[in-house]
């Protein structure tokens, strides 16, 4: 999977989750700053991105998602 196809993919989860249009959606958009992300709304994003991907990712590797470029990269990186 291309990472214009992750990134498509990424942005569709947020905006469903978050409530946004996907051209809202960059990949220097900040889950904290940006979309006011609470610890819980990380975890299940992370766990929404597991499922759709096929990945793992640990809870190490969580914190470190800071933006949806940081999302699309890690992904592109351990695709199953």
């Amino acid at each position: 999977m291309s990472k214009e196809e992750i990134f498509n993919k990424i942005a569709e989860i947020l905006a469903d989750r978050f409530e946004l249009k996907t051209e809202q959606i960059t990949n220097t958009l900040n889950f904290k700053e940006d979309l006011n992300a609470d610890s819980i709304d990380i975890v299940e994003f992370v766990l929404e991105l597991e499922d759709t991907f096929g990945a793992e990712i640990t809870d190490e590797a969580a914190e470190n998602l800071v933006t949806v470029g940081d999302a699309v990269d890690y992904i592109n990186e351990h695709q199953a």
